[in-house]
């Protein structure tokens, strides 16, 4: 493998570096809503195609899957295929299996396309360390930042967004208008988009194969990926369980208040460019633990707003928890995507890919613990289990100082 030190800049299609990191948030926001607009609308796919609840259980986890398998077997292509022509072609790829899946007649035809759908989005991961090259080290933090504002934006608009067009239409429509934006994207990616050259030279093999090599010999990706999968557990273990809280009493609201209550966790998503600058000016560290100490105290009030009587206050604390809850993970992960994006050049395709496939790993965890804790204990129970999990990135900071510069 012959690596040289920066990844190749051709000259034509450069983009400047602002409108760049725009259309990196608005491409990361847009395709982000494939991988979670399913959870909503699991029971509208199910009727339309006789599905059982347990086929039906499946079009969420496939499209999780398939993304998660992107990340590990896509996303590392960056790090040897001309970086335009990869992310316009999985992109391409994302609208064709989101028009299979609108049209599919039969469950098993649907399946297959959610899947090949949940693939594609890895293009959001190609674009993160494309955006990252094109920016220097000092404003990396603040630029990956604002692309992560936009991821979060759409994460947290995806089930509302989802909710809205199928109730206006159907859900085949969600899937048409998601393959029409990307469409739009495409075009506008291939028109401006960088077109940027890796340096490696190497079988796709053998990168595959580094993936154990970079975990063991890069003690940042290490310990930022085992906080960011604690924070995203406590944000899924959060988000799983509050939609089975807010019927009941204090809260007491109906489906369109569930829906309209999700889009308070927008304006946390405000808080990543924040993030970043600070993280810039050499404040990492000191965020690092503030942002778990957020997350800890945020559900405190959270778990309390449930307690309340009064049904305005009880909301009232509750959105303030919530928006800190964002504020803290948003800040941790922002953090840490820039903290493993000042490692290697050659490798940040498969740096990107390994991090975000294992904070994935702590959504998952995150979300059968809010399950088991909801059982077990109810929403106080979920509370404690997700700010278990603030406390574990807490003490890692507290006793590491890897990453933390």
């Amino acid at each position: 493998m012959t690596i040289s030190e920066t990844p190749t800049l051709a000259s034509r299609n450069q983009l400047a570096e602002r409108p760049l990191i725009w259309l990196g948030a608005i491409t990361a926001g847009v395709v982000v809503t494939n991988l979670f607009a399913p959870q909503i609308l699991l029971g509208q796919i199910g009727r339309s195609l006789s599905m059982p609840a347990w086929q039906a259980g499946l079009i969420s986890t496939l499209t999780l899957l398939g993304y998660a398998l992107g990340l590990l077997l896509l996303v590392p292509l960056v790090d040897l295929v001309e970086n335009r022509r990869v992310i316009l072609r999985t992109l391409g790829c994302a609208i064709l299996a989101a028009l299979a899946t609108a049209f599919a007649p039969k469950p098993f035809l649907l399946l297959l396309g959610t899947f090949a759908l949940g693939a594609s989005c890895a293009a959001i991961q190609m674009m993160v360390p494309l955006v990252a090259s094109m920016v220097a080290p000092e404003r990396r933090g603040q630029a990956i930042g604002e692309v992560m504002s936009g991821l979060m934006i759409g994460i947290l608009l995806s089930r509302p967004a989802a909710s809205l067009i199928a109730d206006l239409w159907s859900w085949r429509a969600y899937y048409v208008v998601s393959a029409a934006l990307m469409a739009l994207l495409a075009g506008a990616l291939g028109r401006y988009l960088p077109v940027l050259q890796s340096p490696v030279r190497a079988s796709y093999g053998e990168l595959l194969r580094s993936f154990p090599r970079l975990l063991r010999e890069e003690p940042v990706l290490r310990v930022r990926a085992w906080t960011a999968s604690l924070v995203m557990a406590s944000f899924t273990a959060f988000w799983s369980a509050v939609a089975l809280r807010l019927p009941e009493a204090p809260f007491g609201l109906d489906a369109k208040g569930i829906a309209a209550f999700a889009l308070i966790g927008v304006v946390g998503a405000a808080a990543t460019p924040m993030a970043g600058r600070w993280g810039d000016k050499g404040w990492a560290r000191s965020m690092f633990v503030a942002a778990h100490l957020l997350i800890i105290g945020s559900l405190a009030l959270c778990a309390w707003a449930g307690a309340l009587e009064s049904r305005i206050a009880a909301l009232l604390v509750l959105s303030l928890g919530t928006i800190l809850l964002d504020v803290g993970i948003t800040t941790d992960q922002t953090l840490g995507r820039r903290a493993i994006n000042l490692l290697r050049p050659e490798a940040r395709g498969r740096i990107n890919g390994l991090f975000v496939a294992l904070f994935f790993i702590g959504g998952g965890v995150g979300a059968a613990a809010a399950s088991l804790a909801w059982t077990l204990g109810g929403w106080t129970m979920v509370c404690a289990v997700a700010a278990g999990f603030g406390v574990l990135g807490l003490v890692t900071d507290l006793v590491s100082r890897t990453g933390t510069s």
